[in-house]
């Protein structure tokens, strides 16, 4: 049926699914692993499904010249699509996708860029110095946040320092910020600075690794 629907309506085409090779999910009989045995006896069927599509950013800045059409901004790859037969609270067995999202950067040089000034430590306060391309969108929100290096997402940071709240220094080349000795970690290792920008919503700059 649900095949059927996305040859029939505009909206589902573009829409993928991986390969059904779990047994159906619908209907069972409460806590258990059989199907359906009520007076109904509903034939077993694949009810529960997920399905994605990704609308890339050049399919639309291509029309307007912007991108060349091939160009593909994000790739999405299905790597695991299973059902789970032990959950046994309903009558439907959960479905998951797993999956593996490749992004290109918008940007192929840093709009911002960072580094670290003196020895870091965390007996002292310490400085960061940074400069961004010429009309970038700054906004009183951004901050510069101090990483692991093997961080993994934009809320990992150890510690943060507001661009404009902890400026310290601006000239026409550069700005430049600090942050508290007491938020920087005393066990120490190798660290980065990463710039968030809250207009672009991402980080547009990080630094080279470097020791505290």
């Amino acid at each position: 049926q649900l095949n059927m629907a996305k040859k029939k309506e505009a909206f589902l085409k573009e829409f993928k699914e991986g390969p059904l090779q779990f047994k159906p999910t619908y209907k069972f009989d409460l806590y258990s692993e059989i199907y359906d045995t009520s007076e109904k006896k509903r034939k077993p069927a694949w009810t529960d499904r997920i399905l994605w599509k990704v609308k890339n950013l050049c399919e639309v800045a291509s029309k307007e010249g912007e991108f060349p059409e091939e160009e593909h901004l994000i790739s999405v790859t299905l790597n695991n699509y299973a059902s789970h037969m032990s959950y046994g609270i309903s009558d439907h067995k959960p479905v998951t996708g797993t999956f593996r999202l490749e992004m290109k950067p918008l940007f192929s040089d840093p709009l911002v860029v960072l580094n670290p000034e003196g020895e870091w430590s965390a007996d002292h306060d310490v400085f960061i110095r940074y400069s961004a391309v010429p009309d970038f969108p700054s906004s009183a929100w951004d901050w510069i946040g101090l990483f692991q290096v093997n961080f993994r997402h934009v809320n990992d940071y150890v510690t943060y320092a507001w661009v404009e709240d902890d400026e310290f220094y601006s000239d026409k080349e550069s700005k430049q910020i600090y942050m508290s000795a007491s938020e920087i970690p005393e066990v120490g290792g190798e660290f980065l600075l990463c710039y968030y920008s809250n207009n672009l919503q991402s980080i547009v700059g990080i630094s080279e690794p470097f020791q505290v």
